[in-house]
């Protein structure tokens, strides 16, 4: 890390210690962009952990914010008081452009629209897909260039984890990167340069005609499978599913677009973290080499770590009381995982990047209670998968240049990332 780093670190700690606590906005995508908002969940950690953000600082009006580890937990698990409608993110559905998703709902509806897709995540179901996913893994990595710089996100992460989705719903391997595009669509801000303009109407206008292409596109794969015998892709789940099959074409959207993210952001994310994070830390990189039956500890301490989405939202249903803080009903409230996995009350250490944790898998990434995430131990396995098979091919693998990250505050990820692998000789 040059100097020049360490003076900007040192300067946003000041900035953020220095402010007034009700002018600190969590959502500003540009903290996320520069890497910067790590002080701001320190202080409130310390000084405010259950937070309002006074109207004005978001289009979508105040909101709050929970920042500890049990706290969150309390709200995570509260689904009575605590409702996933109408939305998971701090933006309010558009009335007309209104996606309903399972996420974003309530007990029963939730609970049995979850259970029509979880079969493709069964134990089973994962024993079938190890071979599959370990071979592509391996043609993957067998295509690197060796000892000339090249972008891990776009060739590695993004590419298996595309792979892994066009799989599980069977769709057309040639057209697999559509399923990234509309992933990152589905989820980007108007500073993502996604859009041909930063201006929100234009972007909210491009953002509807893509997801309309890609319902379209999803709802003729619809039409092939409903007349077909059920098979074991989601599609063909939710043509067949009692819970799913008369659903109207913006609940198939919702939830075609939370299974594409859910699939596609997290496990990229953190594919990409664990190079960025091993890089880093030589020495835990150096404790893996030598004995990788410390992957799957290393797995999920990098879930820990990355927090490929760094917060979910819920709404209130009732007052409701929260560390000492009264929340009224139908107020947002935004549950900062990226923060409770660094609350130094319940993680020993939660800053350092520790890949032999007594207990690794003590991490909110996945969020806890009914919605819980459905594919955490499909990540899990093609983390552990990846990891197995760079070790035998790959010494070393070196970030040459800080990683872009993403400009948003929901998915906490790298759009780019340059990497060499040195030559052996």
């Amino acid at each position: 890390m040059s100097d020049g780093a360490i003076d900007l670190k040192a300067e946003e700690r000041a900035r953020a210690y220095s402010m007034p606590l009700e002018e600190i906005n969590l959502i500003d995508p540009e903290l996320f962009r520069s890497d910067s908002f790590w002080p701001y969940f320190e202080r409130l950690r310390k000084e405010d952990p259950v937070h309002y953000h006074p109207e004005g600082q978001h289009e979508d009006g105040p909101y709050w914010s929970v920042t500890k580890y049990n706290d969150i937990m309390a709200v995570d698990t509260n689904h009575e008081a605590f409702s996933s409608e109408p939305a998971i993110t701090i933006f309010d559905p558009k009335e007309d452009f209104t996606l309903p998703m399972f996420i974003a709902m309530d007990s029963p509806k939730h609970d049995v629209q979850r259970k029509t897709v979880s079969p493709i995540v069964s134990p089973h179901n994962l024993q079938m897909l190890e071979p599959v996913i370990r071979e592509r893994i391996q043609k993957t990595l067998d295509s690197l260039p060796i000892g000339e710089p090249f972008d891990w996100v776009d060739k590695v992460s993004i590419e298996l984890t595309t792979q892994m989705l066009a799989t599980l719903f069977d769709f057309p391997w040639e057209d697999r990167r559509k399923l990234t595009r509309w992933s990152d669509v589905a989820t980007a801000g108007p500073e993502s340069g996604l859009f041909s303009s930063e201006d929100p109407e234009v972007v909210e206008n491009e953002r509807k005609m893509e997801l309309f292409e890609c319902v379209d596109y999803f709802s003729r794969l619809w039409e092939e499978r409903v007349n077909q015998p059920p098979r074991g892709d989601l599609i063909s789940m939710l043509a067949h599913g009692e819970a799913t099959k008369n659903m109207d074409r913006m609940e198939y959207l919702g939830n075609l677009i939370l299974l594409i993210v859910g699939g596609n952001d997290t496990t990229r994310n953190t594919m990409s973290g664990s190079i960025y994070a091993l890089h880093h830390h030589p020495d835990q990189r150096k404790k893996l080499y030598d004995n990788p039956s410390l992957i799957p500890s290393m797995v999920s301490e990098t879930i820990r770590w990355q927090t490929p989405l760094a917060y979910m939202r819920r709404t209130a249903t009732r007052d409701v009381e929260v560390g000492g803080k009264t929340i009224k009903k139908g107020e947002k409230v935004l549950m900062w995982y990226v923060s409770g996995n660094r609350d130094e009350e319940v993680i020993e250490n939660p800053n350092a990047y520790l890949i032999d944790r007594e207990r690794p898998r003590q991490h909110l990434s996945f969020g806890f209670g009914i919605h819980r995430c459905v594919g955490n131990r499909l990540a899990e396995l093609q983390l552990k998968i990846l990891w197995e098979e760079i070790i035998k091919r790959f010494p070393e693998i070196k970030v040459i240049e800080e990683p872009e990250r993403v400009p948003s505050s929901f998915v906490k990820g790298y759009s780019k990332m340059m990497v060499l692998i040195p030559s052996k000789n």
